[in-house]
C-alpha cells in the first residue's frame, strides 16, 4: 500500500472516531440472573448428554439446561449391564454459563420467555459437564444424566452407553460430516446415518455447525426441527416436503453414544460485538485483528487508561470477531501455541489419536463475503460505494480468521505436530478442515490468501472505489498447506463448506474429500457449469482481474475429481457424473478402521421409501 493511501485510511478512521466509540465502548452481555418464577422454563435437560474428548479410561459427558440447579450428575454403570439396572457409580458435573448465548427477532423458537422479540437479548443456558472415569478398554458402559433445578425437582436422560479412547487395533466406524447449518436435509440425512450404519464410534465435523453461533435455538430449540442437537442426537421432528408429500424425520440417536469432534467453520465465527444489534448483522460484521489492534493503539488512554492487558485483549476481540460460543459449548484437546511473546493454550486446531486414527485439526476458514459487484455490495471484491468515505464500515474483503501460511503459529504448530511420533507411528493419517484444497464447488474462489487492497481515485484524487485482488501464486492452502502435509504422508484431507460431495486424489496418493451435501447445495462447476468470478476488467476502475486467478471451472488447484467407484449419479446424457450437489439428494460418509475403507452413500429425499445406495468407496493408502 502507498504512503499516502495510509495516510488516507489512518485520517478516516481518526475522522469517525465518535461513531467507532458507539461500539468500542458498549457494554458487555449483561449477567443474567435464573429466571424469575414468573417467566421460569421447565424443569427438563435442553439437550441430551453428549460424549467428548476421550481418553484412555475416561471420557467427558456433557449437557445443557435452562437452570442453574444446584445437582447435576453423571452415574455409569458396567460392560453388559442392562440399562434398566441401577447404575452404581456416579461422578459431579462442573456447571458453567454460556457467555454469549442470546436470541433476536429472527429466533425461530416456541419459548415463553422469547416471543416477539424486538432486539437482541441473552439467554441464559448453564452447561454441564462430568468425567467418567475406570473404563474398561474397548467397551461399552451404560450411562445416564441427572440435573437438579433449586426447587428439589429432577430431570434425567435415557439411558445410553459410553466408552474411553479406543485402543490401538480396535475397529472403529467414524462418520465424517459437515456443513448442516440448520438446513432442510440435516434430519432425514443423520436417520439415515443411523439407520445404515447402526452405532458409530466418533464423528468428525469439519464446520459450519449452525448458521449464528450465538444464536442459542440453532444450537438447542430451532421450531422449524433443524436445530444442531437435536438433529445429531435423534429428537426432533423436520417436515421435509417433497413433491407435494411431507415427510417428518427424527435425526439420529448419534453423539450420545460417539465423542463429537468439530472444527471451526466460518459460520463459528462472530464479528463484531453489539449488546442489542440483530445476530446476523453482527456475525456478518467482522474485521481483521490489525485494523482493530489499529484502533485500540490510536485511542488506547481512552478505551484502556490502565493499560490492563486483559481488557485490552477483549476490546480487540470485542471489535474484530470471537469464536466465543463455539468454544465454551464443547471440550476438545488442547494445544500449546508455539508463541515465544505470549504462551498460549488453544483448542482451535488440536490432534488426538483414536485407536488407529491420527486426526489432525486445523482452524482453516474466512469470512465469507458476497461475490456480487453492484454499488451497494460489501462483497470479497470490493467495498461498498456509501462506505468509501468510513472506513469504520468497511468489510477487508475475504480476509481469513486464523493464518496458516508459512510461518505462522498454526503452521509452526502444524510442523511439529507432523514430525510427533504420534502422528508418523499411526496407521491412519487424517486432518480435517473447513475450507477446501480442491472442489469443484463455488467456495474455492477468491482464492485462500489476504486480500490485496487496491484503490481508484477520480483525477482530483478522490477515492471512488476499494477492490480487492486475491492473487493465485499466494494461495496458503494450496502453496503452503497442501505440500507441508502430502510430505508428511497425509492419507485423507476431510473438509466441507461448498455443500456437496466429490473426491480428489493426489500423484502422491493423499485422498481429498468433501462430503458436505447434508442441507443446500450451491452447485459443482464441472464442464460447462461457470462460477461467479470478476470480469477482467470493471468500467472505470484502474484494477484488473487476471482469470488466471478465479477459476471458472473445475478445480482450482488442479486435480481432477474422481468419478464415484460403485453407482455414480448420471447427467442428463446418462454420463457419470463426479459428485452430488443437490437439494433432494443428500449424502454422508464414513471411515472403517477395520478396513481402512471411506465409504459414501446417498438417500433421495423425492423418494422416501427407497433405499440408501451406497455409491462410492476407496481404501486408504491404495
Amino acid at each position: 500500500m502507498r504512503r499516502e493511501d495510509w495516510t488516507l485510511l489512518t485520517a478516516g478512521l481518526l475522522v469517525v472516531l465518535a461513531a467507532i466509540l458507539l461500539i468500542a465502548l458498549e457494554p458487555r452481555l449483561p449477567t443474567v440472573d435464573s429466571p424469575s418464577e414468573a417467566t421460569a422454563v421447565p424443569t427438563q435437560l435442553l439437550s441430551d448428554p453428549f460424549l467428548q474428548y476421550p481418553t484412555p479410561g475416561a471420557v467427558r459427558v456433557v449437557w445443557f439446561t435452562e437452570f442453574e440447579g444446584q445437582d447435576h450428575q453423571v452415574k455409569w454403570g458396567s460392560p453388559a449391564q442392562q440399562p434398566s439396572a441401577s447404575l452404581p457409580n456416579q461422578a459431579a458435573a462442573t456447571t458453567t454459563q454460556l457467555p454469549r448465548t442470546r436470541e433476536d427477532a429472527q429466533s425461530r423458537l416456541d419459548h415463553p420467555n422469547f416471543a416477539d422479540l424486538k432486539q437482541t437479548v441473552p439467554r441464559p443456558i448453564w452447561r454441564h459437564e462430568a468425567l467418567v472415569t475406570g473404563l474398561p478398554p474397548g467397551q461399552r458402559v451404560p450411562y445416564q444424566v441427572t440435573s437438579t433445578a433449586a426447587d428439589g425437582t429432577t430431570a434425567a436422560s435415557r439411558v445410553f452407553t459410553l466408552t474411553g479412547a479406543p485402543i490401538a487395533g480396535q475397529p472403529l466406524k467414524v462418520l465424517l460430516t459437515s456443513d448442516h447449518q440448520n438446513m432442510p436435509m440435516v434430519a432425514a440425512n443423520l436417520q439415515k446415518v443411523e439407520e445404515t450404519l447402526g452405532q458409530v464410534d466418533a464423528v468428525f465435523f469439519a464446520g459450519d455447525l449452525v448458521n449464528i453461533p450465538d444464536r442459542a435455538s440453532e444450537w438447542f430449540d430451532d421450531s422449524r426441527g433443524c436445530g444442531f442437537f437435536p438433529c445429531l442426537q435423534g429428537n426432533t421432528r423436520y417436515g421435509l416436503e417433497r413433491n407435494g408429500r411431507t415427510v417428518n424425520y427424527r435425526g439420529g440417536e448419534i453423539i450420545q453414544h460417539a465423542p463429537l469432534f468439530p472444527i471451526l467453520g466460518n459460520h463459528e465465527v462472530m464479528g463484531r460485538f453489539a449488546a442489542t444489534t440483530p445476530l446476523k448483522d453482527q456475525f456478518g460484521n467482522p474485521v481483521p485483528r490489525p485494523v482493530a489492534v489499529g484502533l485500540y493503539e490510536a485511542n488506547a488512554d481512552l478505551y484502556n487508561p490502565s493499560g490492563d492487558p486483559a481488557l485490552r485483549r477483549q476490546w480487540i476481540i470485542n471489535n474484530s470477531f470471537n469464536s466465543d460460543t463455539y468454544e465454551a459449548l464443547f471440550s476438545l484437546p488442547v494445544t500449546q501455541v508455539p508463541n515465544p511473546d505470549r504462551p498460549e493454550t488453544t483448542s482451535r486446531y488440536y490432534a488426538i489419536t483414536l485407536g488407529d486414527i491420527r486426526l489432525v485439526s486445523l482452524y482453516v476458514t474466512q469470512i465469507w463475503r458476497s461475490y456480487d459487484l453492484d454499488a451497494a455490495t460489501r462483497g470479497r471484491y470490493q467495498e461498498r460505494e456509501a462506505d468509501l468515505g468510513t472506513p469504520q464500515n468497511w468489510g477487508h474483503g475475504q480476509h481469513i480468521f486464523e493464518p496458516i501460511e508459512r510461518g505462522s503459529l498454526q503452521y509452526q504448530w502444524l510442523e511439529q505436530e507432523l514430525a510427533s511420533e504420534a502422528f508418523r507411528q499411526a496407521k491412519y493419517k487424517v486432518v480435517m478442515m473447513h475450507h477446501p484444497p480442491h472442489t469443484l464447488g463455488d467456495n474455492i474462489v477468491p482464492p485462500f490468501t489476504t486480500p490485496v487492497p487496491h484503490y481508484d481515485r477520480d483525477g482530483q484524487g478522490q477515492l471512488t472505489a476499494v477492490r480487492y485482488q486475491y492473487p493465485r501464486a499466494q494461495d496458503h492452502i494450496a502453496r503452503d498447506l497442501v505440500p507441508l502435509l502430502e510430505q508428511a504422508g497425509v492419507d485423507l484431507v476431510f473438509y466441507g463448506h461448498s455443500h456437496l460431495w466429490n473426491r480428489f486424489v493426489s500423484s502422491r496418493g493423499t485422498h481429498y474429500l468433501e462430503t458436505s451435501n447434508v442441507g443446500n447445495s450451491y452447485g459443482a462447476f464441472w464442464k460447462d457449469a461457470a462460477r461467479p468470478v470478476p470480469p477482467e476488467t470493471i468500467a472505470g476502475s484502474m484494477v484488473t482481474y487476471s482469470p488466471s486467478d478465479y477459476a471458472a471451472q473445475g478445480d482450482p488447484n488442479g486435480l481432477e475429481p474422481v468419478v464415484p467407484t460403485l453407482a455414480p449419479l448420471l447427467d442428463d446424457s446418462g454420463q457419470p457424473l463426479p459428485y452430488i450437489a443437490s437439494n433432494d439428494i443428500t449424502a454422508f460418509s464414513v471411515f472403517e478402521t477395520e478396513t481402512g475403507t471411506v465409504s459414501s452413500y446417498y438417500f433421495d429425499t423425492r423418494r422416501p421409501e427407497s433405499a440408501v445406495v451406497k455409491f462410492d468407496e476407496f481404501t486408504l493408502g491404495k
